[in-house]
């Protein structure tokens, strides 16, 4: 990362969003300083937004007011029709040597982050924007600008009434490589230009950045970025988090009050971004950066070797990923392997599903990389009204409990069995794990068992090499806990997913703003299902893991190992903190304060009881360091915890 005016901190532990923003909310103090009165009609000093890529940093604002371009609606001459296909044709052309340019600047850190701009050229070469955009300019005469707009708006819609946070997510990506061709179009500027009088490292302040924009900052002297929009899980995050650099996203008015030449503080851990601080807040500030990257620094020293309890319990701690870049960042963070490969990256924004040699390939890859750590590679989690394109199923009323999964793997039997195969394959080149997500009843373990055999005996057929896998599942539905004894004589390992459990179980649609609040992860309903599943497996003596974003939340380890949950997966640069986590808790003390937890009636109760024993515990990291000091000779030190108090 540039060196800064007065920047500091790195984004080599990114978070889920919503994770950054409860433990801040829960130790937030005010900055050191004081308070600045402000009278009512001034601007505004403080913007809050989502903390994107963690890190503090102090410097200028440069603010790049580039809204979208506004496209303009014709009606263009039957002779006119050929020469604007061509016009199209030539601004995808030359979107794609931009995108390619950009990708060969990434630095050898960020580089496993280009498979997300691999992904924005595949899409220029989708025939489903191609073809469709040349069809609107033959068929009904429009100019290629109209025409690819509205292309892009429909495909966005397939992603808007995705059920799912991840595909939702994935429409901006489509939005941004459609921008990027009209810019081509039009002649407007991609590239982001600074004002001449404008000199050394700056805070980029924009509406909104494309992973490409963030791409092309890495070797740039943008220390930080704010946008007015944004999650903390999209595509332009992760390759902030991946290029080390700070970010705050989702600050509305930033551009209404920022201006360029205003020093800012941009605290990429609180989600807070400071207009004009005062000496003492922009003290404040640096001293908080150095000591995040101080304390980044000695997580990662110690991330080797397997994650061990304080009196010596081994807890096996892998990664969840969804793309293939990212299995060199679980590794350099100390993964013990892959306990989640989202297979659905793959499906993404095509006509037809992916071929089992593409897949192979795919997963070979990964699973060599990785050797000789396992990789758990799950079966595809699609269905309802997400890329109905790929296959053809009808809008359904309630998508999270229609064709979805397994269920959809189970009616179109060659997609899901040339996947199989593919993972097989892939076996011959490590250790492999295949998991089916969405059971809800043994009938649909077993059937998927059976196309499972069946693919092991296709690939015998054609000669092709591959080892014994596990077949396990994920559980993730009412009806799975509930039968988990039963299910536990099937499958050779559990998986619970929480994010789905949750949904299920409460009842509570994630997605919907008036409700996704009551989602609790310390829900009694919830604990109570997962002591009840991992109580399943231990009786029928199978792994059980969890790898739901609960598993990456601090205060939740302690209970989930107390609970008999002894395999966690987690993205891939939480695990040198979930690791550090784990060296400070007693198996014992676990289990016994995990019992009680089951006897408590309401979430309140037991986010309450949690808070009182394992905060103290995990004081130093719920701080991002703050209560570390540095030494004579510049070295930092943590804290240590010697036990329960």
């Amino acid at each position: 990362m540039p060196a800064g005016l007065q920047g500091h901190g790195a984004g080599e532990r990114p978070r889920r969003a919503d994770r950054r923003r409860r433990r801040a909310g829960a130790l937030r103090r005010p900055l050191r300083g004081g308070h600045v009165s402000e009278p009512e009609d001034a601007a505004p000093r403080r913007f809050l937004g989502i903390p994107a890529s963690p890190g503090v940093v102090v410097g200028r604002a440069f603010v790049a007011d580039r809204r979208r371009v506004t496209v303009p609606r014709r009606h263009i001459a039957p002779d006119d029709v050929e020469a604007e296909v061509q016009r199209l044709r030539v601004a995808i052309s030359s979107a794609r040597v931009q995108l390619e340019q950009i990708r060969s600047r990434l630095s050898l850190d960020a580089s496993d982050h280009s498979v997300i701009l691999d992904a924005h050229l595949l899409m220029l070469d989708d025939a489903l924007l191609i073809e469709q955009s040349e069809r609107a300019i033959r068929d009904e005469g429009l100019n290629a600008e109209w025409a690819l707009r509205r292309t892009v708006e429909k495909i966005k819609d397939v992603f808007d009434r995705a059920d799912d946070d991840y595909f939702r997510e994935r429409r901006s990506d489509v939005d941004f490589v459609g921008e990027r061709v009209l810019r081509q179009l039009m002649g407007a500027p991609m590239e982001i230009s600074r004002p001449l009088d404008l000199h050394g490292p700056v805070v980029l302040v924009a509406h909104e950045l494309s992973p490409a924009d963030t791409a092309a900052l890495a070797r740039s002297d943008v220390m930080a970025f704010v946008t007015e929009v944004g999650s903390g899980t999209s595509h332009t995050a992760i390759m902030a988090r991946a290029l080390t650099i700070p970010a705050v996203v989702g600050a509305p008015d930033a551009l209404r009050y920022i201006a360029t030449g205003d020093m800012l503080v941009v605290d990429g851990l609180r989600g807070v971004v400071l207009r004009n601080p005062t000496d003492a807040e922009a003290a404040d500030a640096t001293d908080r950066g150095e000591r995040y990257g101080a304390f980044v620094r000695s997580l990662r020293s110690n991330r080797a070797g397997v994650a061990r309890t304080r009196d010596g319990t081994p807890i096996r701690l892998r990664a969840n990923i969804e793309l293939p870049g990212e299995v060199a960042v679980a590794i350099d963070h100390g993964a013990d392997g892959i306990g989640l490969y989202r297979t659905e990256f793959l499906y993404i924004d095509r006509r037809e599903p992916p071929t089992e040699e593409e897949q192979f390939e795919t997963f070979k890859r990964i699973v060599s990389t990785m050797a000789p750590r396992s990789v758990t590679l799950r079966t595809f989690d699609l269905g309802g009204d997400k890329f109905s394109t790929a296959f053809r199923i009808p809008k359904e009323m309630n998508p999270a409990l229609g064709m979805r999964a397994v269920r959809l793997a189970l009616r179109e039997r060659d997609v899901f069995r040339a996947q199989l195969r593919a993972m097989l394959r892939a076996s011959a080149f490590g250790e492999v794990r295949v998991m089916i997500p969405m059971i809800a009843a043994v009938s649909e373990l077993r059937a998927s068992r059976r196309e499972f055999d069946l693919a092991k005996e296709e690939l015998r057929a054609a000669g092709l090499a591959f080892r014994d896998v596990p077949f396990g599942i994920m559980v993730e539905t009412p009806s799975a806990v509930t039968m988990s004894d039963l299910l536990a004589k099937e499958a050779d390992f559990f998986s619970i997913g929480t994010n789905d459990l949750m949904q299920y179980t409460l009842a509570i649609d994630r997605g919907n703003e008036h409700v996704a609040h009551l989602a609790r992860p310390f829900d009694p309903a919830i604990l109570r299902a997962i002591a009840t599943v991992s109580r399943a497996a231990k009786e029928r003596g199978i792994p059980c893991a969890l790898c739901g974003a609960m598993a990456a939340e601090l205060l939740a380890v302690p209970v989930l190992v107390g609970l008999g949950v002894h395999e966690l997966s987690v993205e891939p640069t939480a695990v040198p903190e979930i690791k550090e986590a784990l060296r400070r808790i007693d198996l014992s003390e676990a289990r016994l304060f995990a019992e009680e937890l089951l006897g408590i009636a309401s979430a309140e109760e037991v986010e309450q009881r949690v808070r009182e024993r394992y905060e103290p515990v995990f004081a130093t990291l719920l701080s991002n360091g703050e209560n570390g000091t540095f030494t004579e000779t510049g070295t930092f030190v943590l804290p240590e915890y010697t036990g329960l108090r």
